[in-house]
């Protein structure tokens, strides 16, 4: 069983605010995003985007750091990219994103940085934020245009603009988008990240929220709050119940092979080969959550 990267929370930074690239990674975040688009004002890409490149190079983050660049039409995108690259980061977020075209023409601009600086070959990863019907028809071709593809996200306030409503407390508006992108990035086989919630004082319907899209088979959220990162990690850590049957089902499998046995069952109840699949996935995902001891299988004190 082998760990797997979580990104259960990715906490995005504003990319002209030194305060807060300084502080980001104290909040114990599976990934940060340093921004350079939405957040920050024409008059500030071009600081901006160096004060990003030099929090990148000097300073040390505890874990993943990616930065969302502004789409290569504007006027900045190749800047960004040309400026971002040289520092390493550890993923590219294309904003916007609609076409494998795009994606492909990215993943060149990212080998020859590679090739330039003497960064592994592939180390700089990348995913593409889905905000318009045209992204959403297009995300298994842009999931699979380039092996660096490592996850597709939903960007929720552009896409609802886009089919001319507004985002409702449910999310009834968002369902089919939010579906279409999980069978799209399952079916490349990458990560599914979903929209940020911007009211920072309804802790419930965040909550709500953040169920509602681990029931929808996403791998994590985007917060653009600290406080929303242990609410997150609440719903997408396995708990101990969940750790405790997944042991379950995985000890009665293997002592159904142990007798040969051609029917294998806990309680009462049939284990199928999808249970055992989902079994191994908890044990995996709590693992790299640090909530579980693949040798003991004991389970320690849960991160956050």
């Amino acid at each position: 069983m082998e760990k797997e990267k979580l990104r259960r929370a990715m906490l995005f930074a504003p990319g002209n605010n030194p305060a807060v690239l300084q502080s980001a990674g104290i909040y114990g975040a599976d990934s940060l995003i340093f921004d350079l688009e939405d957040a920050v004002a024409v008059t500030e890409k071009d600081s901006a985007r160096q004060l990003v490149h030099n929090a990148i190079k000097y300073l040390k983050y505890p874990c993943e750091v990616g930065v969302r660049i502004n789409h290569i039409s504007t006027p900045w995108g190749y800047d960004d990219l040309a400026c971002i690259l040289a520092a390493k980061p550890d993923f590219i977020r294309l904003p916007k994103a609609e076409t494998a075209e795009e994606i492909k023409e990215i993943d060149e601009i990212i080998t020859k940085a590679e090739e330039k600086y003497g960064f592994p070959s592939g180390s700089i990863q990348m995913m593409g934020a889905v905000e318009s019907p045209k992204g959403l028809r297009n995300t298994y071709d842009m999931a699979v245009a380039s092996p660096r593809m490592m996850a597709v996200a939903i960007g929720g306030e552009d896409f609802v603009t886009s089919l001319k409503t507004s985002k409702t407390k449910g999310g009834k508006e968002l369902f089919v988008a939010r579906s279409m992108l999980v069978l799209a990035a399952r079916e490349a086989g990458i990560q599914v990240i979903d929209s940020v919630f911007s009211d920072i004082k309804d802790d419930a319907g965040f909550m709500e929220e953040c169920r509602m899209i681990k029931e929808l088979g996403f791998d994590g959220k985007s917060c653009i709050y600290p406080k929303q990162i242990d609410m997150v990690y609440k719903v997408f850590t396995p708990s101990a119940k969940e750790i405790e049957k997944a042991q379950r089902v995985l000890q009665a499998y293997q002592e159904a092979l142990a007798k040969k046995a051609g029917v294998i069952s806990l309680n009462g109840k049939m284990i199928d080969a999808p249970m055992i699949t989902r079994a191994e996935r908890v044990l995996a995902n709590a693992m790299a959550a640090g909530v579980y001891e693949k040798q003991s299988g004991n389970m320690s004190s849960p991160k956050k």
